[in-house]
Parts: C-alpha cells; structure tokens; sequence
C-alpha cells in the first residue's frame, strides 16, 4: 500500500488531529476523524440510504464526523465518479 498524507485538520492540537490520506494504489481515502456520536449514528439510521438497504453499522464498519474545513483535502475524481484512482 502506498500512501500519501493529504492534509490534517488546521491549527490541530498534538491529541486531537483529523487526519486524511490516499491510497495511491487504490484511490481509497482514509480518515482519521471524530467516531460519530450514537444519536447521529441513529439519525443516519432513520434517514437510511437507498430503499431495502440495511442501516445497521456492521463492526467492521464505523460512521466518523468529518470536520468541514477538512473536505478541501479530498481528492475530486478525473473520470466522474467511476472508481479510477483520484486526481489531487
């Protein structure tokens, strides 16, 4: 896997540090943010995503809060949106 940093939350202090990076070989992003509190963990729940689809969070699975100063770090896609590696 290779990684790249991206860029991590400004002004973070040394213990409190959202933090996002690339997987170049992928194009997944990974993340480093706040666990989402339960109550916003169940309004995703109530909200759902698409009809049929479970909105149970399997363990393997977990909903973060990603800090809105931090969405400038996120790569766009080149291609639309199709999966290919994104551009930055």
């Amino acid at each position: 896997m290779k990684l790249r940093f991206l860029g991590i939350i400004p002004n973070t202090p040394i213990d409190d540090s959202p933090t996002i990076w690339l997987d170049e070989d992928s194009g997944d992003l990974l993340i480093q943010s706040y666990r989402a509190t339960d109550e916003e963990v169940k309004k995703c729940q109530e909200i759902g995503s698409i009809p049929g689809h479970s909105t149970d969070v399997p363990d393997h699975e977990t909903i973060i809060r990603l800090p809105a100063v931090m969405r400038k770090y996120i790569p766009q896609q080149e291609d639309g949106g199709n999966g290919d590696v994104p551009r930055t």
